[in-house]
């Protein structure tokens, strides 16, 4: 099965060898069928502590790192 890949933004960088990434999405609201943003923050796993806040980066699925971590950042852009 292949591991999914999300896009976000990376918003918190406090944490030693982790990010918070925020993703958004477009949903269609069921009523008004006007499409709404939704979002969700990830912890990832950053090995060497590159990214900053604001950075675009792309995460992916990995095994459980920790309690909350089973994202790693693959690539910042």
């Amino acid at each position: 099965m292949p591991k999914r890949v999300l896009q976000g933004v990376v918003v918190s960088t406090k944490m030693d060898k982790s990010v918070v990434v925020r993703v958004e999405r477009r949903v269609m609201h069921p009523v008004y069928k006007k499409y709404v943003k939704r979002s969700k923050k990830y912890t990832a796993q950053d090995e060497k502590n590159l990214c900053k806040v604001g950075e675009t980066v792309q995460i992916i699925e990995c095994r459980p790192i920790s309690k909350t971590k089973t994202w790693m950042v693959v690539t910042e852009k």
